[in-house]
């Protein structure tokens, strides 16, 4: 685990957990940052190549230096956790990944930063362990189901679909042009390092399409059990999302009991990286009131 006075690197962070949860049996990979007496879980999305660090390498620092302990799970599936098909809801998956990871670690309850995927699964965590939930962030992501205003499935899935099945540098490039707003910050050494990733672990994608092809719902709609939730929630939407559109964070808002939603303009899918800093500074904030 990374000090406070110590240069946070992703190598420096890197660990290894075996967890038991229920019927999993595996292997996790997470990044361990910081000491504080409050835990920060962050909680990547689906794309090929993601991870912990991928997805939160420009928020880790400022989560630390404000204080507390920063863990990025990588999920069971993706890039140096264990391999898994999901035949059932991969939300629900990775909630009992990140049960396990918390009991193996010894911690009692979190805050959870979730992005599309991982804003799927942290509401799957908490419907299934409200007690260990302080506080959420939820960005692109939360609950599935039908878009009444964009075509479903919407453009930038099924670029990650095509993207999952025929892993090139080309349709790498056409999924991360529509990810972002700016693309460009997009450079040849980020897509040579996310191409990388995803090469370096073809079991993860070949498992990807064996699980959408065995249940192609791995994100189940649970906007009717939204209002269970208690726990405060800070929404955050890219305006120009094309991978989950902002409706669905309407709905989020309407159904959840104490949420919050902050809009960013000229953004996509990844506000956490594509406004990192007014990011950083609106989510410390949230979890401090």
């Amino acid at each position: 685990m990374s000090t406070n006075n110590a240069p946070i690197t992703e190598s420096d962070t890197s660990r290894f957990v075996r967890i038991k949860e229920g019927d999993l049996d595996l292997q996790l990979h997470c990044n361990d940052a910081g000491s504080g007496a409050e835990t920060v879980v962050m909680l990547h999305g689906s794309g090929p190549g993601a991870s912990g660090w991928a997805n939160f390498n420009r928020n880790v620092e400022p989560f630390v230096a404000a204080g507390y302990r920063v863990v990025l799970m990588d999920c069971p599936g993706w890039s140096k956790s264990d391999p898994v098909v999901s035949t059932g809801s991969r939300s629900d998956l990775n909630a009992r990944a990140l049960k396990g990871l918390m009991d193996a670690i010894g911690l009692d309850k979190v805050h959870i930063v979730g992005n599309s995927m991982g804003g799927h699964s942290a509401v799957a965590f908490a419907l299934a362990n409200p007690e260990r939930v302080g506080k959420l962030v939820l960005m692109g992501g939360g609950t599935g189901g039908l878009s009444p205003f964009v075509p479903m499935p919407t453009e930038g899935i099924k670029l990650i679909g095509a993207l999952y099945r025929d892993p090139t540098i080309e349709n790498l490039k056409r999924m991360m042009n529509v990810f972002v707003y700016d693309t460009s910050n997009l450079t040849e050494e980020l897509f040579q390092a996310r191409l990388e990733n995803m090469l370096s672990r073809r079991d993860h994608l070949e498992n990807f399409v064996k699980s959408t092809e065995a249940n192609p719902k791995q994100f189940p709609d649970v906007g009717h059990r939204l209002g269970e939730i208690a726990a405060p929630t800070l929404l955050v939407w890219g305006r120009d999302d094309r991978f989950v559109p902002l409706d669905i964070g309407l709905r989020l808002v309407t159904g959840l009991q104490k949420a919050d939603l902050h809009v960013f303009s000229r953004c996509g899918h990844w506000a956490q990286w594509e406004h990192a800093d007014k990011f950083n500074r609106m989510v410390l904030d949230f979890l401090a009131r």
